[in-house]
């Protein structure tokens, strides 16, 4: 298939393998149809040059002497990051399936896993970061549980809580949700509303987790009261156990805050992906009397801490860059769109729906 300048691309073109930034991550899938709105995005992103399918051009290619696609080029490269989430992923699915059958809790091999991942975490923006497409989508909990992880970790170091729990922290995020092993798949996973026994059995995953790993070795208490308490609020409204304030453990407020962040922004059988800014200010919204303000706060400023020149989608669709953010309102930068100025905090119908990972 021939590859042509981006700027000769036309709506209607059909791509021939995916369009990537600079490090990897995918702009535009291999077989979409070019839209105006991609055109625009190709020349937001500087793209040089495009593999196509168009009906003509590939029979005049050996005419023209048009470059061939490079072998390889309609394979996504991961990163080392992606690569280690894959690896972690798999680790998980296999320890929630040995744990179901009764078996030991692997932690050794889990602290080596989630070591080789975290090793990576300066490549991790939580905002912008793609989990691989081999990652099943319909494995919602696996998912999940691994973000928890890397945010809980995140969230632990911006906090400047002790290096010593930052390990344990990222674990206990990662096995925050082991319980759900013992929930019937047919409860977990169903699309309509749940009755109250189905809804009770749910939330029984905090108890059910809780005697899964009190007491393992290598596992500090903290980890285990995250599995028990992470739903659990400040004002006494969570569950299981209605707890209050400093009877909550550290690690289980902010495993909290990045279980409720990767919830509300995956997709699940009942509802579609929310736009991760969106998500945001409804933590910064429902923070109070709910969520530990302090780490509620930090979360939102470092989470937003993009340097200018960044490239979002708003939720009409247009490109632009961000060029000026206010520290009292991080989720509503000022956003330059063909060198007209959005700005998010006057405009509030319209929001970020879509970071572009371009460093």
């Amino acid at each position: 298939m021939p590859v042509i300048p981006a700027a000769q691309a036309q709506i209607g073109d059909l791509l021939g393998s995916d369009v990537q930034t600079a490090l990897g991550s995918i702009l535009l899938e291999e077989g979409r149809s070019l839209s105006e709105r991609d055109l625009e995005i190709l020349q937001a992103f500087l793209i040089p040059t495009v593999d196509i399918r168009r009906i003509g051009l590939e029979a005049a290619d050996d005419e023209a002497h048009v470059e061939e696609s490079p072998a390889g080029a309609g394979e996504v490269k991961l990163s080392s990051l992606q690569q280690e989430f894959i690896h972690m992923a798999k680790l998980l699915k296999r320890t929630f399936s040995m744990v179901s059958s009764g078996m030991k809790l692997p932690v050794l091999e889990l602290r080596n896993g989630l070591g080789a991942l975290l090793a990576h975490m300066n490549d991790y923006n939580l905002i912008s970061f793609l989990v691989p497409n081999s990652i099943n989508k319909e494995e919602v909990l696996i998912r999940n549980s691994v973000l928890c992880a890397m945010t809980s970790y995140l969230i632990a170091k911006w906090n400047k809580l002790p290096e010593k729990d930052w390990m344990q922290i990222a674990m206990a995020g990662l096995l925050h949700d082991i319980g759900n092993v013992k929930i019937d798949l047919a409860i977990l996973y169903k699309s309509s509303p749940l009755t109250r026994s189905e809804l009770y059995e749910v939330r029984q995953h905090t108890v059910y987790g809780f005697r899964l790993l009190e007491g393992g070795t290598a596992l500090n208490q903290g980890v285990w009261l995250t599995a028990l308490q992470h739903h659990e609020r400040i004002d006494g409204s969570g569950y299981p156990m209605k707890v209050t304030g400093e009877k909550i453990h550290p690690y289980a407020k902010i495993v909290a805050i990045a279980d409720m962040y990767h919830a509300m922004t995956s997709d699940r059988n009942y509802k579609k992906a929310e736009s991760p800014y969106l998500v945001l200010e409804e933590l910064q919204a429902g923070a109070f009397g709910k969520l530990e303000p302090l780490y509620v706060k930090t979360f939102i400023e470092r989470a937003t801490q993009f340097y200018m020149g960044v490239f979002v989608r708003l939720n009409d669709g247009r490109i632009g860059e961000i060029v000026f953010s206010d520290r009292n309102n991080p989720t509503r930068p000022m956003v330059s769109v063909h060198g007209n100025i959005v700005n998010l905090m006057q405009e509030r119908q319209l929001y970020i729906r879509e970071v572009f990972a371009t460093n």
